[in-house]
C-alpha cells in the first residue's frame, strides 16, 4: 500500500502541516501583523498542501511523485520565508519542519 511505501513522508507532511498551522496562528498574534503576511500566506499555501498530500498517499493516487514536487517547492519556500522571522520560535520551528518535508517529498519526486 502506497502509505506504508511512504511512511517517512505521511511522517514529514503530517509535522509539517501541523507546525505550519501553529505559526500561522501564532503569526495572527504578532504585534505587527503585517509585516507577517508573507509569512502567515504561506504557512496557509503549505499546511493546506501538505495535507492535500497526506490525502492524496492514502488513497493511492496516481499522482503522488508530482504532488511531491510540487509539495517540496511550497515548502522550501515557506521554510526560507519563516527562516527570516526565526527570532520568533514558532517560525524557527516551523522553518525546520518546512525544510525538512521539503527534502522528504524531493526524495519521493
Amino acid at each position: 500500500m502506497a502509505h506504508e511505501h511512504h511512511a517517512a513522508l505521511l511522517k514529514a507532511l503530517h509535522e509539517c502541516m501541523e507546525a505550519c498551522n501553529h505559526c500561522f496562528d501564532a503569526c495572527l498574534q504578532e504585534d505587527d501583523v503585517k509585516m507577517m503576511a508573507d509569512c502567515i500566506r504561506l504557512d496557509r499555501e503549505c499546511a493546506d498542501l501538505c495535507s492535500y498530500l497526506e490525502n492524496a498517499i492514502s488513497r493511492n493516487s496516481p499522482f503522488i511523485k508530482q504532488l511531491a514536487a510540487v509539495c517540496a517547492e511550497v515548502c522550501q519556500a515557506c521554510g526560507e520565508e519563516c527562516d527570516k522571522h526565526a527570532h520568533h520560535e514558532h517560525c524557527k520551528k516551523c522553518a525546520e519542519a518546512c525544510f525538512a518535508c521539503a527534502e522528504a517529498c524531493r526524495n519521493v519526486a
